[in-house]
């Protein structure tokens, strides 16, 4: 005697060895014997033996359609045993029961289980809902197929153009056209973005980087919102000033500026004037929402991000020939240049000239300071402004740049639409001239200086703090380590930096001898802080890609096949002469920092920014290495 029964899911035949009442010793066709429960027994037969029914059960059951049984069926429940009679019309053999039940249970959208061996048919709705989705899946499937047949032939599917974000940056694994590109790269070898470049659905490179930036940190746009422009503040003295800025020539955020006037007898009057559109943006306004939105404006090369709309930014930057409100701090010096005192005011001031570094650092540099400066304008009073930097950076004991460093600028000719087509300039800029330092001290000496006084009395603020090396943001009043200062607020770059703005409305209401919009600890001024690290960095990171892109553009612009470098970190960091790229070396033996080798450029990938090169040797030393430390002095001029 053999029974069918069912075990972990599966329909089993064996051989009755023994059988007791609740349960049954029996031997598989593996010659295994086991105990089953007489519950689990489905059918007792005695012919064929087990190793032949299931495989002819499964042969009778392909021929049963799953529609017709549904046709035969009535609503009520029923035994597969029972059923198998009246469908082959006599009693069913063990072949023709065991069948039926293979068949029922194959169906499940059409007969649903209520028991050991007993079903029922599903309802027709249910049914036809559940065919529905079979149908689905099928299209579904072979739509999945055509596509992958598409992509691996490089034709972007058609489904594909609507939805080139989310395939590219944020895929939705349940959507068929991400199941057709996984498989398509699978079979291809590439990568996500290599295989959709290859098939056309990247428009360049710069593209691709910018687009997924935007989609991360701008995923409604960038375009601002039409709003009403703020209004100059009424009843702010007017300076009595000449007030110039320095910027590089592609500034439009024109934040600070200074102005100098001559004490007879006593030295001087040394004028730091910061643009101040936290007068005309109030603490919770739209315009206040845009740039808590935004926090920063995003430097690229070639483009920018303004955090503010362009006509804000112009209606309070200090652009030549026009008179904008302004916090100024005003310092006294002596002939020895000692700064024995200092005021701070809000006022409107008349700014006469924007000068421009290229203009200004052929006439102003070290070698004509040494030399005798030429005539020129604002000669006196940038001269003037520089002994007053070097003295300010003795005081300090910290040096304003570090010397050899470099910063580099990069000029894109051409659409950034058709960025392939655009041609790079890279040229670098060492720091540390005259005119960094100037800037530099300037802004670290108003930084500090208003930090201080926001400390002194009791007026919360974000400062930039430096301990052990770490550079953070915090709100308590402790030292810069790096800039050798006590405490350091970020004030002086209320344009592109909501950190500057925020500082500068508490430093408002400071002098005003106001209540401050933000208390000390609360909420909105950490969330500030927070909100203000995270964004500020994954803008720095973008900034850094970007330029890493166009340094990749440019060696394959000027046809370069070998290029020299200096080791500036450990494993064999790198830094490529002329730019500001860094690489390691793994195939250079152990050097050591300062050693100069050249490299042979072997592979670039524009969408990796993966740049592959191998030693070729050794050079002789060459003098002025470039540091690849980080200088927070750029903190201070920004």
């Amino acid at each position: 005697m053999h029974v069918l029964f069912e075990e972990d899911g599966a329909f089993k035949a064996a051989t009755i060895v023994s059988d007791n009442d609740s349960s049954l010793q029996v031997e598989t066709v593996s010659g295994k014997r086991s105990k089953i429960k007489a519950a689990n027994v489905l059918l007792r037969y005695s012919e064929p033996a087990p190793a032949a029914l299931l495989d002819q059960a499964e042969v009778l059951a392909s021929e049963i359609e799953p529609d017709f049984l549904w046709e035969c069926l009535g609503d009520g429940e029923f035994s597969f045993s029972d059923f198998a009679s009246e469908y082959f019309g006599h009693t069913g053999t063990a072949i023709e029961v065991a069948a039926l039940l293979l068949a029922l249970h194959s169906a499940p959208i059409y007969f649903h289980r209520k028991g050991k061996g007993r079903f029922r048919k599903a309802p027709a709705e249910i049914l036809q809902a559940a065919l529905t989705g079979l149908e689905k899946k099928r299209q579904q499937a072979l739509s999945i197929e055509r596509m992958v047949g598409q992509l691996t032939a490089f034709s972007l599917p058609p489904e594909f153009q609507p939805m080139l974000g989310q395939l590219l940056y944020k895929p939705d694994r349940n959507r068929g056209e991400t199941k057709a590109l996984e498989a398509a790269c699978s079979e291809t070898g590439l990568t996500a973005a290599h295989l959709l470049e290859r098939c056309g659905a990247i428009r360049s490179a710069h593209d691709y980087h910018l687009q997924r930036f935007l989609l991360e940190q701008f995923p409604r746009g960038t375009a601002f919102p039409a709003i009403e422009q703020p209004q100059f503040p009424t009843g702010l003295p007017r300076a009595d000033v000449q007030a110039f800025s320095i910027d590089d020539a592609t500034t439009t955020e024109i934040d600070d500026a200074f102005s100098l006037r001559t004490l007879p007898g006593l030295g001087w009057r040394v004028g730091i004037h910061i643009a101040a559109p936290s007068l005309g943006i109030a603490p919770g306004s739209p315009l206040d929402e845009i740039a808590r939105a935004r926090l920063s404006t995003v430097y690229m090369p070639g483009s920018k991000i303004t955090m503010l709309p362009n006509a804000v930014v112009e209606r309070f930057a200090l652009a030549s020939g026009r008179e904008v409100p302004a916090i100024s701090l005003y310092l006294t010096v002596t002939p020895e240049l000692e700064v024995t005192a200092c005021e701070s005011r809000l006022e409107i001031i008349p700014v006469v000239a924007n000068l421009r570094h290229h203009d200004v650092e052929p006439q102003f540099n070290e070698q004509t300071i040494a030399n005798g400066l030429p005539e020129f304008p604002f000669r006196d009073e940038l001269l003037t402004l520089w002994h007053l930097a070097n003295a300010c950076e003795g005081r300090r004991g910290k040096p304003s740049a570090m010397q050899g460093n470099h910063d580099y600028n990069f000029r894109i000719d051409g659409d950034l639409a058709d960025a392939e087509a655009c041609r790079v300039e890279i040229s670098a800029r060492q720091r540390g001239s005259p005119l960094d330092k100037l800037v530099a001290e300037l802004m670290i000496v108003a930084n500090s200086t208003w930090g201080g006084l926001l400390a002194n009395n009791g007026v919360a603020a974000i400062y930039r703090v430096q301990t052990g090396g770490k550079v953070r943001m915090s709100t308590a009043p402790q030292a810069h380590e790096g800039l050798g200062v006590k405490q350091y607020a970020w004030s002086s770059s209320p344009l592109r930096r909501y950190v500057d703005l925020l500082n500068q409305w508490q430093l408002i209401a400071c002098l005003k001898g106001e209540t401050p919009p933000f208390a000390a600890r609360s909420d909105a001024l950490f969330a500030a802080l927070r909100d203000f690290e995270l964004t500020y960095s994954a803008y720095a990171e973008f900034q850094r890609s970007m330029e890493r892109y166009w340094c990749l553009r440019w060696l394959r612009q000027q046809g370069m096949d070998t290029i020299g470098a200096t080791i500036v970190g450990r494993e064999n960091l790198a830094r490529l002469d002329h730019l500001p790229l860094t690489q390691r070396v793994p195939s250079a033996p152990d050097l050591k920092p300062g050693e100069r080798i050249r490299l042979r450029i072997e592979s670039i990938d524009y969408l990796t920014l993966a740049l592959g090169c191998r030693y070729l040797e050794t050079l002789a030393p060459a003098g002025g290495a470039e540091d690849g430390a980080e200088d927070e002095t750029l903190e201070a001029v920004g």
